[in-house]
C-alpha cells in the first residue's frame, strides 16, 4: 500500500517539477522576445534567427513548419512596427524593397507550396540518430546562423555613410540583388527566416545604402515576406494566445530598439549581433547532433 502511495507522491513530484521547469521556460522565451525586437529595431534583422530557437526549445513547438509559421506573424508583424517608424524618419527605399520584393515572393511561394512539402519526414539513419525533416530544418537553420554572423562581421568593416548626403543606388546591380532576392524567399519559405541578415548587408554593399536606410528597406522587406508567408499557411493551427503575447513583447523590443539605433554606431551593432548569432548556431548543432 505504502509502495502505491510512495509511487503516487513521487509522480506528483516529478509532474510538478515538469510543470515548474515549463513555466520558467516560457518566461525566459517571453523575455527573449524583447530582444528579438530590440535585434530588428536595431539592425533590421535577427527576428527570425532568436524567434525560431526559442519556440522551439523554449516553448517546445517540436514541428518545424508550426515554429516556423508562427514565427513569420511574429516577425511580420514587429517589422512592420519598425517600418512605419524608418518610413517617417524618411528611412526607407521603396523602390529597391519592391524590386526585392517580387522575386523573394515568388520564391517564398514556389518554397513553401512545392519543395517544403515533398521533403519526406525521415531522411536517412545513422545508427540511433535518425535524421528527419525537422532536425534537416533546424540544423540547416544553424548553418545559416553562422553564415549570418560572418557576413554581420565582414559588414561591419564597411565604413557608414552619411543617410542624407549620399543617394541609394536603386538602379544598380539589379541580377546581383535579384539572385539575393530569390535566396532570401527560399530561406523565408523554407525556414521561415525573414532574410535581415542577408538583405541588410546586400543593400550595404550593392545599393551603397547608409546602416539606418539598410535597416528602415529591410523591414519593409521582412514585413511582407513574413505575413505573405504567414498568409500562405493559414490552415495551419495556431496557439493564438502563445502568438499575441510573443508578438506584443516582440514589438515592445523593436520601439526601443528604433530608439537605442539612434545613439549606438552601426558597426557596433553588427559585432554584437554577430557574436550572438554564432554563439546559438553552434550550440544548436551540437544540441542536435551530439547530444
Amino acid at each position: 500500500m505504502c509502495n502505491i502511495n510512495c509511487k503516487k507522491i513521487e509522480l506528483q513530484s516529478v509532474n510538478l517539477q515538469q510543470f515548474y521547469l515549463r513555466i520558467l521556460l516560457e518566461i525566459i522565451g517571453y523575455i527573449l522576445a524583447l530582444f528579438i525586437g530590440i535585434s530588428l529595431g536595431l539592425i533590421g534583422s535577427g527576428g527570425t534567427i532568436l524567434a525560431v530557437p526559442i519556440l522551439v526549445y523554449l516553448f517546445k513547438i517540436t514541428n518545424m513548419q508550426e515554429a516556423t509559421h508562427y514565427s513569420m506573424f511574429i516577425v511580420g508583424t514587429t517589422a512592420f512596427i519598425g517600418a512605419f517608424k524608418k518610413y517617417q524618419e524618411k528611412l526607407v527605399d521603396f523602390k529597391t524593397a519592391f524590386y526585392f520584393l517580387i522575386p523573394s515572393l515568388i520564391s517564398l511561394f514556389f518554397t513553401r507550396k512545392i519543395i517544403l512539402p515533398i521533403i519526406p519526414n525521415e531522411l536517412f539513419a545513422v545508427g540511433s540518430l535518425h535524421f528527419t525533416k525537422d532536425i534537416f530544418l533546424i540544423v540547416l537553420f544553424a548553418v545559416i546562423m553562422l553564415f549570418a554572423s560572418f557576413s554581420m562581421f565582414k559588414s561591419a568593416q564597411q565604413e557608414d555613410v552619411d543617410c542624407f548626403a549620399k543617394i541609394p543606388m536603386a538602379n544598380e546591380n539589379h541580377l546581383k540583388t535579384s539572385v539575393a532576392a530569390v535566396f532570401v524567399g527560399f530561406l523565408t519559405g523554407l525556414l521561415g527566416a525573414g532574410g535581415g541578415f542577408l538583405i541588410v548587408p546586400v543593400l550595404i554593399l550593392l545599393k551603397n545604402h547608409c546602416m539606418r536606410r539598410a535597416t528602415g528597406t529591410s523591414l519593409i522587406i521582412i514585413t511582407a515576406n513574413s505575413l505573405f508567408g504567414f498568409l500562405g499557411d493559414l490552415h495551419t493551427q495556431i496557439d493564438w494566445q502563445l502568438v499575441l503575447i510573443f508578438s506584443a513583447i516582440a514589438i515592445v523590443g523593436m520601439l526601443i530598439g528604433l530608439k537605442l539605433s539612434e545613439k549606438i554606431e552601426g558597426a557596433k551593432l553588427k559585432k554584437t549581433f554577430g557574436v550572438m548569432v554564432l554563439l546559438m548556431g553552434i550550440y544548436i548543432i551540437i544540441k542536435e547532433l551530439f547530444l
